[in-house]
């Protein structure tokens, strides 16, 4: 069976969504609360090249930490970006769900069945 991952935030309806989707299917994720558990630069670099995404991409625009630093100037630096995530995960488009060599962003929900 493969291995499923969900970059997940558990204060997310969508998230949640997404989660119980994965569970419904028999597939116990390893979830990683991102906000708790910070990521690292390699692995958001992965993420952005199994999502098929440069950062700008799967980054929230409207998030307050997003708004606040100004980071719609960074938007074309993908180093830039990456580091801002780093810096203010909310800003990281959740959830993230990944399986082997493909990973997709659960909004809606129902995209992580594309993985199973």
């Amino acid at each position: 069976m493969k291995e499923f991952i969900i970059y997940h935030n558990p204060r997310c309806s969508k998230s949640r969504q997404a989660l119980q989707l994965l569970r419904e299917a028999g597939i116990e994720p390893t979830i990683v609360e991102y906000l708790k558990t910070p990521l690292v630069k390699e692995e958001l670099m992965n993420i952005s090249q199994l999502l098929g995404l440069r950062p700008k991409d799967f980054v929230r625009k409207g998030e307050s930490d997003f708004k606040d630093n100004d980071l719609s100037r960074s938007l074309e630096d993908d180093d830039k970006i990456i580091d801002a995530m780093l810096l203010f995960p909310k800003i990281i488009e959740r959830p993230i769900v990944v399986s082997g060599k493909e990973a997709v962003i659960g909004r809606p929900p129902e995209n992580a069945q594309k993985l199973i």
